[in-house]
Order: C-alpha cells, then structure tokens, then sequence
C-alpha cells in the first residue's frame, strides 16, 4: 500500500498543495513550525479521518476558512484509489472512488498507516486515555465496524452519565430508563471488549520476539489487558462479556447513582506492559520503556500487514532524533522497500545515508514544499 499523492485546501497552514510521491522513502525538511508536521497530519487523517494531535476538527482548518480538504490517491491491491475528506463547521464528508460514504466507520481501514512520533514513546508511561486511543485507533484500521461500536457506545454513555447526575444522590428514583440505557450500553462493551482482547492477543504475537530481537534476547514483553471488570477477561464470548458486566452494574447501581457516573466499562480500561513479568512502566528502565514502545509500533505494521494483506504507510514524526542508534537501526530495518515510509527532519545529518540514498526529499518553508531531490 502507498499514498501517491496528496492535494491540500485550506489546510492549517497550507492554502494550496498538490504533491506527488515516491513509494519507497520520502522525506519532509525544514526547521520547526514551517508545516511539515501539518503534513504528515494531514495523510494520517485522509487515513483514519481522526488527527493524532487535536480532537477539534476546526484546528485543522485554515484560519478564517469555512472548510478544509484533503485529497490523495492509494495504492492498493494493484489498483489506484481516490479518497477525499472535507472538514467543515458541519464535520466531515468522506468519499472513496467519488462515492460519498455514509458513515466514517465505512470510509476508515480503506487506506491504513501507522504514526511514530516522540510522544509515542509515552504509550508505556503515559495515561490510560493515550493507551486506549491508541488501540482504538489501531483496531479501527483493521475493523472498522468496531469504529461504529465505539462511537455508540460514547453516545449511550453519555445519555447514561447525564441521567445519572440527574439522579445524583437520589438511588430511590425510577430507574427503568437507566435499565434500558445499561442493556444497550452492556452490549456495545462486549462487542468493544471482545475486539479489543483479540488485538491484544495479537499485538503479543508480534510484539514479544521484536523485543527479545532489539535487547539481544534479554526481554520477554507481555501486554495485558486491564479491565474495569476483570471477570470479562475470562469470558470466552460476548454472551458471558455480557454476563459479567450485567452483574457488576447491578451490583454497582446504588454507587452509580449516588456518584453520578458511569464507574466501569471499555471506556475506564487499561493496558500494562510487562518485562521480564514486571510492570515496566513502574519498575522499568527509560530505555526499556522505549524499547516497549518501539516494539508496539513495529508490531503494528505487521500485523496490519497479517489483517489486510498488504503493509500499512509508515509516518515517522521527528522520531530518529530520540531513538539510540540500537532502536533506529531497528525501526530503519523496517523500510527494506516494503514499507512506503515519510519522514520528518530539521537535519538530513542524523539520518542513514542509505535511507537518504532512496528517499525523495521535500524542503519546508513557512508552507512552501519544494521537491529537490527524486
């Protein structure tokens, strides 16, 4: 899979661009805040629709404009794909092949990427929103109806919230449409739940030999899933998934409703990261923590690879910068021309001149690209 070329309108900081790529390696240069990573942002969100830096689609707006649009042409199994998203005051229309399509949920996992960017190497020591966004987006690439599930469940909790802090400190109150909102809200989990420990299972295929690969076989990772019920973890299908959330929520109902929240459900849940079967993000080293980090993201591209048949766009984020040269070797190992790869830099200095060798290189400049070497 490879992105052949990108058009931008309005655009954060870019007000026209239309750019043509190589399918191997491709750099963007320039010093800070002269837009290259705008650029990058914007091929993740012709991707996954979602930006990997805000949560409010008017940032990635231009100022004083209406819209913005990203356009780009996949390749993929053989054949050149046209994708578009616009993004308005009214949210985002997606089209794929000129078709509008109904729901973002039918547009995202068409064109699939993986983002390594500096605060990624907080995946392991940051909070569990970041981890949770994280395998949210990453399932969403390979499953997309869980996108669906996802954002029903965010609409049924907060319809649940808001009832509770209605009925906050009042558990004598009529309840029955808090029943009907927990029946709905129990079934979208153990569909998210039941997702979630599959790509879990997964993510250690790939992930623990890549670990033992870079610390020359001294690290086991395991990755756990954590969860606000643990007896779903031993569920073995969504019928008993939902037979362990029915009896916590009922045994939970009084807490609920006197706390006015939602206290358990995918949405409290947590991942943690285990070497050597300790918790590296409590008792781990910096570099193990990175390591950790590193192998997650490296085992992202294969198994999106082992889901839809073909390897996912690799964007790295200024990240060379911040690994040692044992952990770029590793990530640089990746390209080998069977991942299209782009690149953010202030330098060309800290970069592989056989990765140089290969890459088209983009210079940046207050929202200017221009191509100088192909």
């Amino acid at each position: 899979m490879n992105l052949e070329s990108i058009e931008l309108a309005h655009y954060r900081n870019y007000d026209s661009l239309q750019l043509s790529f190589s399918s191997s390696v491709n750099v963007f240069l320039g010093e800070n805040a002269q837009g290259k990573t705008n650029l990058l942002e914007a091929i993740y969100v012709l991707a996954i629709a979602k930006s990997p830096r805000t949560s409010h689609d008017k940032d990635l707006i231009q100022w004083d404009q209406d819209y913005g649009k990203i356009k780009g042409r996949i390749g993929k199994h053989g054949q050149s794909v046209p994708l578009e998203l616009i993004i308005s005051g009214k949210g985002k229309k997606a089209k794929a092949n000129h078709l509008e399509k109904r729901r973002l949920s039918d547009y995202v996992g068409l064109c699939n990427v993986v983002m390594f960017a500096p605060e990624d190497l907080n995946l392991v020591k940051g909070s569990p929103a970041v981890r949770r966004r994280f395998m949210d987006m990453e399932i969403g690439q390979i499953a997309p109806v869980y996108m669906h599930h996802l954002a029903e469940y965010q609409k049924v909790l907060q319809q649940r919230n808001a009832l509770l802090r209605k009925a906050f400190g009042n558990s004598q109150g009529d309840s029955s449409f808090l029943d009907i909102l927990t029946d709905r809200l129990i079934s979208l989990a153990a569909e998210i739940i039941n997702r979630r420990l599959v790509f879990v299972r997964q993510l250690n295929e790939w992930a623990a030999p890549i670990q033992q690969e870079i610390s020359n076989g001294r690290e086991h990772l395991s990755i756990v899933y954590q969860s606000s019920v643990p007896e779903v973890l031993d569920s073995g299908d969504s019928s008993k998934i939902e037979e362990a959330y029915q009896s916590s929520y009922q045994r939970l109902k009084k807490r609920e409703m006197d706390r006015g929240t939602t206290l358990i459900g995918p949405h409290r849940d947590d991942l943690c990261f285990l070497v050597n079967e300790k918790d590296v993000q409590a008792f781990g080293s910096q570099g193990q923590q990175r390591t950790a980090a590193l192998s997650v993201k490296l085992a992202e591209i294969e198994l999106i690879k082992h889901e839809v048949g073909e390897y996912p766009i690799l964007l790295l984020d200024d990240v060379l910068s911040e690994l040692d040269d044992i952990r770029k070797t590793h990530l640089l190992g990746v390209f080998q021309e069977k991942v299209q790869t782009f690149v953010t830099t202030t330098s060309v200095d800290g970069l592989d001149h056989s990765l140089l060798d290969r890459a088209t290189l983009f210079e940046i400049h207050q929202g200017n690209v221009e191509c100088t070497k192909q």
